[in-house]
């Protein structure tokens, strides 16, 4: 098995009295795609947040590489988070920067690339999404929903990371768009040989995108497998998130009439 390339170890976090992450452990082998499946508020989104240094750990350990993470500051920070790419959720493009101004924003702003050399790239990256050099010129808002995420999934790869992040990639398309997407991140992410993990309630976009799925419930990690035993996990809580079943153990915080 290839060695871990982030390592989470009993990774806590709270917000005034909420315990957010309690006591996460997490381990992705290097350029393997690991999905965070679970519910709205089970603490996905702050374990990434973690990860970049966005959110500080209350305790715990964040190794990348070997190396823990915890607590970088300055430009030891500044280096640390050059290594990764994201795609955020809704794409979440400037709007007043053009198609390509936004592919290359890491490499004019984080690099200081030339913006000509950046240009370049940004052009051939949307070409390696599907999008020709003539959308480079538009604004995010003449773009579909579609588009919009092929250019957020360009400029998560512009810089040729060796970690991605992506949250809920395929929110609000339609399934045959979803699954375009789903086989652009595959391919872009073997092209780079990228360690990723991707955070989605979407259960189509898991199995397509995962060597590993992960499933957090109440802060904790409750299970980690690979994708093709998910299944089989022999967990219930998993079994009745992949199924969408409204009974079983967990419980949502609905009135009841």
């Amino acid at each position: 098995m290839a060695e871990a390339h982030i390592v989470l170890e009993n990774v806590r976090k709270s917000f005034g009295p909420k315990q957010v992450l309690n006591g996460v452990n997490l381990s992705v082998p290097k350029g393997h795609s690991l999905v965070v499946i679970g519910g709205s508020g089970t603490g996905k989104s702050v374990m990434l947040k973690c990860i970049l240094g966005i959110l500080h750990a209350d305790s715990g350990a964040i190794r990348v590489a070997g190396e823990n993470v915890l607590g970088l500051k300055g430009s030891a920070r500044d280096e640390y988070l050059l290594r990764f790419g994201m795609l955020f959720q809704g794409a979440a493009l400037f709007d007043s920067l053009s198609v390509w101004e936004n592919v290359a924003f890491g490499l004019i702003q984080g690099r200081h690339m030339a913006r000509a050399k950046a240009k370049d790239i940004a052009i051939e990256k949307l070409g390696q999404v599907g999008l020709g050099a003539d959308v480079g010129q538009l604004y995010p808002a003449e773009l579909s929903g579609g588009m919009q995420k092929r250019v957020g999934l360009a400029r998560a790869i512009a810089a040729d990371p060796e970690i991605i992040f992506f949250d809920e990639p395929t929110t609000g398309l339609d399934p045959i768009m979803a699954d375009v997407i789903n086989n652009l991140i595959v391919d872009c992410v073997k092209r780079l040989g990228a360690t990723t993990i991707s955070i989605t309630h979407d259960m189509a976009s898991a199995r397509k995108i995962a060597d590993d799925i992960a499933m957090i419930y109440r802060g904790e990690i409750l299970w980690q497998g690979p994708a093709k035993s998910i299944d089989t996990s022999g967990n219930a809580h998993v079994d009745q998130f992949i199924h969408g079943k409204a009974e079983g153990p967990i419980q949502m915080d609905v009135l009841k009439p």
